[in-house]
């Protein structure tokens, strides 16, 4: 009687990695669930009169146009409001994020070097670092309206990619022995963890800022009409202001990604530019957030027109990750994709 196979290391990494998108599939349903009731809830405060404090005047967030300001955002986790299907969505990120980082650290110890060396392993690596900026996040910024949008992409992109772009662990090419994979590939991954947060906080505020012009123009269904959880998120000003940023962080890194890339590109093919594809599309992403970022600093192109830039600008990101990887041919083919 044959014996039943051993469960290797990338094998259990990779069980870790499914249990993973599971937990996050549950957090996202639990994010979900609270937006729809807060909408419910906001509802049922605006049938009452309006709550009157002691000294005479209104309590905060008592109309509609009250909504949180950035500095209410940014308050200490015992101070914000107990929303129940927040909270359990956060508990189950923190889970989540626990078997998808030891997934990674397995797939890491299997493979005996760092786990973003192909396409597969960089959106492991990637995801978690999303997640990761998302968590940290959360201890100064009350951005849990954001968790159905971030957990729904990370439990998308991951099982995509576990699908689609899962290989085989194979020896390092020539190119990638270096330390410039560590420090390149990492500070990329984190540029492009900014830029997601960024991103669903510019969605976000373009939706909050339609429902503000309806407002303001004095339609008597923009109240009701649209998502009403809106009524319960922070003005499109504000949100623009924490996608601004975030987005500048971003930039940094990416900016330093070009600059490493240019350096690891001279280490192994003695050029620091050659127009190869993979260069020319993180160029052009460079480009868009400098452009973003520049709108956002001249008052002529705040709000919409620079929210627009930010989602173009990610939607390159995730572009550069997965078309041209795949479908382009240049010295980054690295996707480790037949």
């Amino acid at each position: 009687m044959p014996e039943p196979e051993t469960l290797t290391m990338d094998g259990i990494a990779l069980l870790l990695v499914w249990t993973a998108i599971a937990v996050y599939l549950l957090a996202f349903v639990a994010y979900a669930i609270d937006l729809a009731q807060r909408s419910v809830r906001r509802d049922e405060v605006q049938r009452v009169p309006a709550l009157v404090a002691a000294n005479g005047e209104a309590t905060a967030h008592d109309t509609d146009d009250e909504r949180p300001t950035l500095n209410e955002v940014r308050t200490r986790p015992g101070q914000r409001q107990r929303l129940l299907w927040a909270r359990i969505g956060t508990v189950l990120t923190g889970f989540a994020f626990i078997f998808h980082l030891a997934g990674t650290i397995g797939r890491g110890i299997a493979a005996d070097r760092v786990p973003w060396a192909n396409m597969y392993e960089f959106a492991l690596t990637g995801t978690l670092l999303v997640v990761a900026v998302y968590m940290v996040v959360l201890r100064r910024y009350d951005l849990r309206f954001l968790g159905s949008f971030l957990i729904g992409m990370v439990a998308l992109l991951l099982g995509g990619a576990t699908l689609a772009f899962y290989v085989e662990i194979t020896p390092l090419m020539d190119p990638l022995k270096s330390v410039w994979l560590v420090i390149h590939v990492f500070v990329a991954s984190l540029g492009t963890a900014l830029f997601a947060i960024s991103c669903g906080l510019s969605a976000t505020q373009l939706m909050q800022a339609r429902r503000e012009r309806r407002i303001a123009a004095k339609d008597e269904g923009a109240k009701t009409a649209g998502a009403g959880y809106l009524r319960t998120l922070p003005t499109a000003e504000t949100l623009e202001s924490l996608a601004y940023r975030f987005a500048i962080v971003g930039f940094i890194f990416w900016t330093f990604t070009l600059v490493a890339g240019s350096i690891w590109a001279n280490d192994s093919w003695g050029r620091y530019w050659g127009f190869d594809t993979k260069e020319v599309w993180t160029f052009v992403i460079w480009v868009l957030y400098a452009g973003y970022i520049h709108a956002r600093a001249t008052r002529g192109w705040r709000g919409n027109p620079s929210a627009w830039l930010s989602i173009v600008g990610f939607t390159a990101v995730l572009f550069n990750f997965t078309i041209v990887n795949v479908f382009f041919k240049g010295l980054h083919a690295y996707s480790g994709l037949n």
